[in-house]
């Protein structure tokens, strides 16, 4: 027996284990529009609730989940549970055309699935259209147990760094889209209040009440649509305990650095002078002007129970933030923290690997089509691409692609996805940038990578300098995965294999792939679905930086995927 299947094979008893004592949440989202008020104007964006952010959802490891979704708005829309693995539910990961259609207006979908083998700070979000930029919440998995690898916190408190955009954000984005172009959003947010520096937002500041002496638990989340965030608290550091989801050894520092998709558990102890003290966020952006991206602040307070303003010391203190391009302060915080061995659910790296990929993300251009109007670079279309492929949902096929999988419909997606760039060049040199034989994309496919069921794979992902050299937030649905190694410029196994770490690394859902380098994963296939594989700068996905794992049922069963629901969404 390979130690994979040893530890899929002990996950499977917890598994048992675990839903012999599991608890039901259930709870009804409504999806509908709601006016609110920000930057001056009056503004209809569509909430959960009426809700934004969303509620907070809060579960205990084991739980069963049944969220009822009923669609009042004028959109299509589908939830996606951002971290949780869906182990045999597929049927529940959410993203349209992938894994269901569209929830129609005037219509509802029941999800159900069981929340395993996992523990910490996840989150859910709309995953159609561009609905995420204001359908998002937070979603809390408590330890059965009730213990932590940590102190027991004095409070949760969650975070969520998100944008704004002033106006219809799906009005914006399908002019966006038609015209190629780029929109940048008008603020950022903390937990939906875009904070005191923006007009009309005084009011519209988020704030942190502390008990002196007192930690507190932060359940920090970028919900962000493309940007990478550093936060800080003035005078305060954060003792780091979880990524993703996953228990990490303690990191101290005075600087979170975050990327779109990712969570971060934080511990915060209110050990300064009573006061009132700025909590902020600002981008951290490599390889873009700061007319492409939105180079403002957000910020909010840290008020210490006791503290009594006056003419003296009324002004909060503001935190020192690093400068947009601060690549060092963000590599440090993305490499050098290390897996808390031994935690719960934590999972040895499998050494046996049955597939290896190395895959190129790069931003390409795309043909304006004939009499039309494009806004981007070169009166062209922007595009996105992996191995030169640049992917498109199956839109007016008729099926999600899991359906088409799991009836064998053909002509929604193909099987052919390249294991391999289809051509080599120096990815990251500037030289590189402008080659227009590279720039421009091949038509847009609808591909995917086959896999066995309980397979080990690599993937090497690249970074390419075609137009410019961006830091890459990749997702993956269903699985999280071991960070091996990370680097600057390009791959060279015989010189980068010797640096992977197999003992300690990262588990997460999400990385920043480096600007103008490399992130070397592994995970195992050990859960049949649709999995998609996605930039979560949500230009870049809606451009076509995607493409999904198809992983096979297993032998028997109860490794195998069970039929849709009665009540799936059709397209």
């Amino acid at each position: 027996m390979k130690l994979s299947e040893f530890w899929f094979a002990l996950a499977s008893v917890i598994l048992v284990f675990s839903l012999a004592s599991a608890d039901t949440v259930e709870h009804t989202f409504t999806v509908q529009n709601k006016a609110i008020t920000r930057l001056c104007n009056e503004r209809v964006i569509v909430t959960v609730n009426g809700l934004y952010p969303g509620p907070t959802l809060e579960v205990r490891e084991g739980d069963a989940v049944i969220i009822h979704v009923v669609n009042k708005s004028p959109y299509n829309i589908t939830i996606h549970w951002h971290g949780i693995f869906q182990l045999f539910s597929a049927w529940a990961d959410g993203p349209e055309y992938v894994t269901q259609c569209g929830i129609r207006p005037q219509h509802s979908y029941t999800y159900k699935f069981n929340v395993i083998q996992q523990e910490g700070t996840v989150w859910w979000h709309a995953h159609a259209s561009v609905l995420r930029a204001t359908v998002h919440g937070a979603f809390i998995i408590h330890p059965r147990s009730g213990k932590l690898p940590f102190p027991k916190p004095y409070k949760h408190v969650p975070i969520i760094l998100g944008d704004w955009y002033d106006g219809n954000v799906v009005d914006i984005y399908e002019h966006v889209l038609a015209a190629g172009d780029v929109r940048v959003s008008d603020a950022f947010t903390i937990n939906g209040l875009p904070g005191d520096l923006f007009n009309c937002s005084k009011q519209q500041t988020y704030k942190l009440k502390l008990r002196q002496g007192k930690t507190y638990l932060l359940r920090m989340i970028n919900a962000a649509f493309n940007n990478n965030l550093f936060f800080k608290i003035a005078n305060h550091k954060f003792t780091v305990v979880a990524l993703d989801a996953s228990y990490i050894e303690h990191y101290v520092t005075d600087v979170i650095t975050i990327a779109p998709g990712q969570t971060a558990d934080v511990l915060l102890k209110a050990d300064q002078p009573i006061g009132n003290y700025y909590m902020a966020a600002t981008p951290y952006v490599v390889g873009q002007p700061s007319p492409l991206f939105d180079n403002t602040t957000t910020r909010g307070l840290v008020v210490y129970e006791g503290y009594k303003s006056s003419l003296r010391d009324s002004k909060p203190i503001m935190p020192l933030l690093p400068p947009f391009n601060a690549t060092a302060i963000a590599n440090a915080f993305f490499t050098n923290i290390t897996s808390l061995v031994g935690a719960p659910h934590w999972v040895p790296v499998p050494l046996e690997v049955d597939e290896r990929m190395l895959i190129t993300i790069s931003i390409n251009l795309e043909r304006c089509p004939k009499n039309g109007t494009c806004l981007g670079l070169f009166n062209q279309k922007f595009s996105a691409s992996m191995n030169n492929e640049s992917f498109t949902l199956p839109v007016g096929k008729g099926y999600s692609m899991l359906e088409a999988s799991f009836y064998n419909v053909s002509g929604v997606y193909t099987t052919d996805f390249p294991d391999y760039p289809t051509q080599t060049f120096d990815f990251t040199s500037p030289k590189n940038a402008l080659d227009l034989s590279r720039v421009f994309t091949t038509t847009k496919t609808t591909k995917v990578k086959k896999l066995k069921f309980n397979s080990t794979v690599e993937v090497v992902y690249q970074n390419t300098a075609i137009l410019n050299a961006q830091s890459h937030p990749m997702h993956l649905h269903g699985f999280s995965f071991h960070i091996l190694a990370q680097g600057f410029g390009n791959y060279d196994a015989d010189r980068d294999r010797v640096k992977f770490n197999l003992v300690n690394p990262q588990i997460r859902n999400t990385i920043a792939v480096p600007a103008g380098g490399w992130a070397v994963i592994r995970f195992q296939a050990n859960n049949p679905g649709m999995w998609f594989v996605h930039c979560h700068v949500d230009d870049h996905q809606l451009w076509g930086l995607n493409m999904a794992f198809e992983v096979e049922s297993g032998p028997t069963d109860s490794t195998s995927l069970p039929p849709p629901p009665a009540d799936l969404p059709k397209c």
